[in-house]
């Protein structure tokens, strides 16, 4: 089994110089946003450049490609016109990861704030069923990433998550897994720094949403202690979950076959190449190249 370690890429210039930083990086996965994050309109990427893009990623066997959306974008959101606008940029970002040949789109559940979880659940099936409705999504996968539970956030409760996906199925043929973060999981209360809470998080999350539907997991350390519901990504290692619990969490026989993607910060030039470093020896592999 080859195993997969990747990091966030930028897209500044041409999707081309994304794929180019993760061979760079030694990376043979990684994540993207498919636009600037902060914008509500997105042009449809270059053809040319999709095709010179492919052909790296095949080259270099970079798999899998994961597209993180949005951060304006709020499916949950009880407000009609937000929720509205949400659909509607996250039908964009549906559009071009097709195009690009993503295999997985990381969506945030978003917040209702003001409304109850089951009503923000609500808005976000809806959101992604008219999203996706006329779309062929097939090869795609949206992934839905657990948050650390701050305020009205949508997704700190395992069973959130898996009610939006078994609702969603009813009205649609969007393809539903999920992505889990290290640090939110760990700013949300479960215990993973330690072998045991490591093997109970597990083994509820195989109960609640089934491992085979989490492709992908977001490798952060967490600044903050354990049940924060603070979002505060830290260098791998240097956190509150620290290089033991890396160590165990890269090594877990049902975690191996996962890709593991960074979004550590880069304070310094080199960060995020030391940290995918600092996964590879965490997990005893050699090199990935």
């Amino acid at each position: 089994m080859v195993r997969r370690f990747g990091l966030h890429t930028s897209i500044a210039g041409s999707l081309e110089n994304a794929a180019l930083e993760a061979v760079r990086a030694g990376a043979n996965t990684f994540q993207i946003f498919s636009a600037s994050p902060r914008m509500w309109r997105a042009r449809p990427p270059d053809a040319a450049d999709v095709r010179r893009f492919r052909a790296l990623r095949e080259k270099h066997d970079l798999r899998p490609l994961v597209i993180h959306d949005n951060y304006l974008i709020n499916m949950a959101s009880c407000d009609e016109a937000l929720r509205v606008k949400s659909a509607q940029a996250f039908r964009g970002e549906l559009e071009r990861a097709l195009l690009i040949g993503a295999e997985y789109m990381v969506a945030h559940p978003g917040n209702c704030k003001g409304h109850s979880p089951d009503e923000g659940i609500v808005a976000l099936v809806r959101s992604l069923v008219e999203a996706a409705r006329g779309l062929d999504t097939k090869g795609l996968t949206v992934l839905l990433e657990n948050m650390a539970g701050a305020g009205s956030t949508l997704g700190s409760r395992f069973e959130e998550l898996a009610d939006v996906r078994r609702y969603a199925a009813e009205f649609s043929d969007l393809a539903i897994g999920f992505c889990v973060d290290t640090c939110h999981t760990f700013a949300a209360g479960f215990d993973i720094a330690t072998a045991g809470g490591l093997r109970s998080t597990v083994a509820r999350m195989d109960r609640v949403l089934g491992l085979s539907n989490i492709p992908v997991i977001h490798a952060n350390d967490s600044k903050t202690p354990l049940g924060s519901h603070l979002d505060r990504h830290q260098n791998i290692g240097q956190g509150c979950i620290g290089e033991d619990g890396f160590r165990r969490i890269l090594n877990h026989p049902k975690l191996r076959a996962k890709a593991f993607i960074l979004e550590t910060p880069v304070d310094q030039p080199g960060d995020d190449v030391r940290n995918l470093e600092t996964l590879k020896r965490l997990a005893g592999a050699k090199s990935v190249r």
